[in-house]
């Protein structure tokens, strides 16, 4: 499981079953990307019926999580006119993204990996990254 603060392609499948469980229950087909600590995809996965531009949303969400340390919805607050982060979303070849979806994985107050989820509503999708999160915690105390 979780070797030396970074996520293990096991972590990240107990992660995404997580999210498509959620995601199956709310019959929303989703795309869910996740990624290590500094943001590079470890595993990936398109549910039938989930939206082709999402793929590079989902992983985009969860570089931004991963890599910024922060919610994807929390940049959107951010990133408005007059806002200190405003026009973060044209950095780094405009993969920072700044709408809802996408959350760092935090263990023991380190941030070891991301999450991002895309094919439903901003609302939808971090509802089932929460749920792949949740997930996660749980199989670290099992």
């Amino acid at each position: 499981m979780l070797t030396i603060k970074r996520l293990s392609l096991e972590d990240a499948r107990v992660l995404i079953a997580g999210a498509r469980a959620k995601a199956e229950e709310i019959k929303v087909p989703m795309c869910i990307a996740i990624t290590d600590e500094s943001g590079q995809l470890i595993a990936f996965e398109r549910m039938d019926g989930g939206k082709i531009t999402s793929t590079i949303i989902a992983q985009d969400k969860a570089y931004t999580a991963a890599g910024a340390k922060r919610t994807t919805e929390s940049y959107g607050t951010a990133s408005q006119p007059g806002s200190p982060a405003y026009g973060i979303n044209s950095a780094i070849g405009g993969r920072i993204l700044v709408v809802a979806g996408g959350l760092p994985v935090i263990v023991d107050g380190d941030v070891v990996g991301g999450i991002g989820l895309s094919s439903g509503t901003p609302a939808q999708d971090t509802e089932c990254a929460q749920a792949g999160v949740e997930s996660f915690l749980k199989s670290l105390s099992a």
